[in-house]
């Protein structure tokens, strides 16, 4: 879909609903000096560290601010971000800005925010929605390697011994090189993924709904072959987004044909795996080591076996954190914000019945 009723439009009043540097800014207008980017840096909850959309959490705005706030995201045509990253928020905005026509997301999987706010049709076919999906690829893919050479290099052996002072016979690692790695999903962070791993010599199966051929992928499968090919496999890389129809994809009659010892790897959203099932085969030694930075429920619950298991690795959702992640979506927005003036097809925009 394209907005060509925005086509040729002069001036475009972008409003931060979520923190950015006043640098960044300047970046944006500069690549698009069509904007008049609107902020008041005083009602923004500060960052803590780069890529904190969501600002600190002991921010709290008076009465008089919090009012002001509203008042400035309900005076956007476009919004940087979803207001104080809730979909509440986006809900409270969109039902009281009737000119509000973009809003560009800051999470790659952006689309489970919309989804969230539960909005209106008549809201949705209004407002262009747009992810931050292909920023987040870099940090992504490295931790995916990360998560499998561990898995190779027996690292929960070697934590073990070490703690332990033992010093026992040699044994045989696994090398990348000889082994056959599937890609649950061949988006940015799959395909990534896939550039890094046949630069080491490994074999790449993805999934993907359509046949096309994929750089650094050695076949392509549907989906629903899962089951049967995951058998074949030593490892397995989720980066799928959560939707209705990726919950459970990695279910428990795939746990059922994994290779005994396979590594997973997962860094899409948590609710793609059958989280009780991967539990199942961490207990009976079809997993070998996992490698988590997402989960169904986060934070991920104390009592949750994961936290003690010694061939889990645990991240808390950080593994795409890195200090270029505002600029680049940044720079993202203005290409984005060039392609909306022009009444052109927006970069990642959410497909509003999938959420994706």
């Amino acid at each position: 879909m394209t907005e060509p009723e925005n086509a040729g439009r002069r001036r475009l009043r972008v409003v931060a609903a979520t923190p950015i540097s006043e640098d960044l800014i300047a970046e944006i207008v500069a690549a698009e000096p069509r904007i008049d980017f609107v902020r008041d840096q005083s009602l923004l909850k500060p960052q803590r560290f780069p890529g904190d959309h969501s600002g600190d959490p002991d921010f709290r705005r008076t009465p008089a601010q919090q009012a002001a706030f509203e008042a400035l995201v309900d005076s956007a045509e476009v919004l940087y971000g979803v207001p104080d990253e809730t979909p509440a928020e986006l809900a409270r905005t969109a039902a009281a800005n009737p000119g509000l026509r973009w809003v560009h997301t800051m999470p790659a999987g952006g689309g489970a925010q919309v989804k969230a706010a539960g909005l209106p049709g008549a809201a949705l076919a209004r407002i262009a929605f747009s992810t931050s999906a292909g920023v987040h690829a870099e940090p992504l893919a490295e931790y995916a390697v990360f998560g499998l050479l561990a898995g190779a290099k027996t690292l929960p052996r070697l934590l073990r011994q070490q703690q332990e002072r033992q010093w026992s016979g040699r044994w045989e690692m696994g090398l990348l090189s000889q082994q056959t790695i599937l890609l649950v999903g061949l988006g940015s962070i799959g395909r990534a993924t896939a550039a890094k791993l046949q630069a080491l010599g490994a074999t790449v199966i993805g999934t993907s709904r359509h046949p096309d051929p994929v750089a650094g992928v050695d076949r392509v499968i549907h989906p629903d072959a899962l089951v049967d090919e995951v058998g074949g496999v030593d490892g397995i890389v989720v980066s799928l987004p959560g939707t209705a129809a990726t919950e459970g994809l990695v279910s428990r009659e795939v746990f059922a044909k994994v290779k005994p010892g396979v590594t997973v790897v997962s860094v899409g959203r948590g609710t793609v795996i059958d989280q009780d099932a991967m539990i199942e085969a961490l207990t009976d030694g079809r997993i070998g080591f996992a490698a988590l930075d997402v989960f169904a429920v986060e934070p991920l619950p104390a009592d949750s076996p994961l936290w003690d298991d010694p061939r889990v690795l645990v991240s808390p959702h950080t593994a795409a954190l890195n200090s270029a992640e505002d600029r680049l979506i940044a720079r993202l927005f203005a290409r984005n914000a060039t392609r909306f003036l022009d009444g052109g097809e927006l970069i990642n925009r959410v497909d509003t019945v999938e959420f994706y």
